[in-house]
């Protein structure tokens, strides 16, 4: 087993961490902000995600491992092509928040994912910016609502 990668992104929201949480973990509103993704529950504690534009793109599973709202979810990536950990955290700052999108993963594809890391790497924080700026927008614009596992 190869060493895991780190991919992470920050944004501050003029938002409070509820409205920010709520509108994190609304999973079905993730095609609002999240850059080529929709997502579902699948069942409780479960979350679904495709990225990409279909046909071309990938699965991604997820088990909920840690969940307190309205600071934090972590999630195990379960899935074939995505696997490892991420986390989503939301912290209150003066005017609103701050929300820490960090990802431990394990690459796929052996040594060609080791190799091609470096511009998947630079194109994931890419997307992982713009979609914590669109997050961001909507929260700020009273986006979210309540959410529950």
């Amino acid at each position: 087993m190869s060493r895991p990668v780190y991919l992470a992104a920050a944004v501050q929201v003029a938002a409070p961490p509820e409205r920010v949480f709520a509108l994190i973990t609304d999973w079905p509103r993730h095609r609002e902000w999240m850059t080529l993704t929709t997502a579902r529950q699948a069942c409780p504690g479960t979350i679904e995600a495709y990225t990409g534009v279909r046909p071309f793109g990938f699965l991604d599973t997820m088990t909920i491992t840690h969940w307190q709202p309205p600071a934090l979810v972590r999630v195990e990536h379960t899935g074939r092509v995505v696997r490892g950990r991420g986390s989503i955290r939301v912290r209150p700052r003066a005017g609103g928040s701050r929300v820490i999108w960090a990802e431990e993963l394990s690459l796929p594809f052996g040594p060609l994912g080791r190799a091609v890391w470096p511009i998947v790497r630079l194109v994931g924080a890419a997307f992982a910016r713009r979609s914590l700026r669109r997050l961001a927008v909507l929260a700020e614009r009273g986006g979210g609502r309540p959410s529950s596992t």
